[in-house]
């Protein structure tokens, strides 16, 4: 593994992120500075700088995470530092004592290291007086606030483009690899072709996961969030492409691998070959209707209306023939409700 790996991400966090964290835990400082009388409010900025998250759902669970991991903290260190004072060995004990406190009532991993974070800081730079534990307790959910009131205000992130992009590139690959499929049925193919054209296929699958993801993210993004009501509509209808893209997916990877593993240099001359070869092509035609944004998604008929009709394979062929013949029905049955639906 590369070292740069460990701390590099894959891609650069928006510049607007990073101004709204900037700003959060100045608002916070500042806020909880004149709110607050005592020591440098040191709570109010981490709060509300953990707080400011990609989507306002991580935002609101973030807020509560620290809150709840803060007060669990404070909590802990006060009674310890009243009983035995501030020493090393206590700060260790109420550091230890705070990650079993929230392994036993299961917490997440960032709320246990707030939990103990929160411990070794009121032991170490402040005093273990009442008072000091409930300002900082206050301080801490004046920080979450204004961290999330900031992510709220300043364009509250939405990640429906990305969801589009990749639910977008996935229906094209898909037409794509019908086209594929279509064109190894009308010519003879050498061996390192046919595992080509079955990887090609496969290639599908961690396209559709990263559609899915995407999917899920913008639908997270929209939770808790004011501009969610003019992208639910669009959300829904990526929702219906995914939904139809899924089942003809695992039908045209069983189709290619049914073609790979049942191969003969012959199967080109098999009446009705090439018969299915235009239906693979009429299905990807089919396929770019589905989606009212793509091009050939004009006042175009559907061209896949009727199904296949073939005289008795031969001995040799029957079974691929059958099985081609089966996915490609149920992809027919897919195409037709996400062309009615479009229309």
């Amino acid at each position: 593994m590369q070292v740069t790996a460990a701390f590099r991400a894959p891609r650069r966090s928006p510049l607007l992120q990073v101004v709204k964290s900037a700003l959060a835990m100045a608002a916070a400082w500042l806020l909880a500075g004149w709110l607050i009388q005592g020591p440098l409010p040191v709570f109010a900025a981490i709060a509300a700088l953990l707080v400011v998250q990609p989507s306002l759902n991580q935002s609101f669970a973030k807020a509560i995470e620290r809150s709840i991991g803060v007060i669990a903290g404070v909590v802990i260190a006060s009674i310890l530092g009243l009983v035995f004072g501030s020493g090393t060995w206590v700060i260790l004990v109420a550091a230890t004592l705070g990650l079993l406190l929230a392994w036993a009532v299961r917490m997440t991993a960032g709320g246990a290291s707030q939990v103990a974070i929160s411990a070794v800081l009121v032991l170490a730079l402040g005093t273990t007086t009442p008072g000091y534990a409930l300002d900082r307790i206050l301080e801490t959910l004046l920080g979450a606030l204004v961290g999330f009131a900031v992510n709220v205000a300043l364009v509250p992130p939405v990640a429906v483009t990305p969801a589009r992009d990749a639910i977008t590139l996935l229906g094209q690959e898909l037409g794509a690899t019908f086209i594929r499929l279509a064109d190894a049925l009308e010519r003879p193919l050498t061996p390192a072709e046919r595992q080509g054209l079955l990887v090609e296929a496969r290639l599908l699958r961690p396209m559709l996961e990263k559609a899915e993801k995407a999917l899920d993210t913008a639908g997270e993004s929209l939770t808790l969030n004011p501009r969610s009501a003019r992208h639910r509509a669009d959300l829904a209808r990526m929702r219906h492409l995914l939904d139809l893209y899924t089942p003809m997916i695992t039908q045209l990877i069983g189709m290619t691998r049914t073609v790979c593993d049942g191969y003969s240099a012959d199967l080109v001359d098999e009446p009705g070959v090439r018969a299915i070869a235009e239906q693979l092509r009429r299905a990807a035609h089919d396929l770019a209707l589905i989606d009212t944004d793509a091009p050939a998604a004009a006042e175009e008929p559907p061209a896949l209306t009727t199904m296949l009709q073939l005289p008795t394979p031969s001995p040799t062929h029957w079974v691929l023939i059958g099985s081609l013949l089966e996915d490609l029905h149920r992809i027919h049955l897919t195409l037709r409700e996400g062309v009615e639906a479009a229309g």
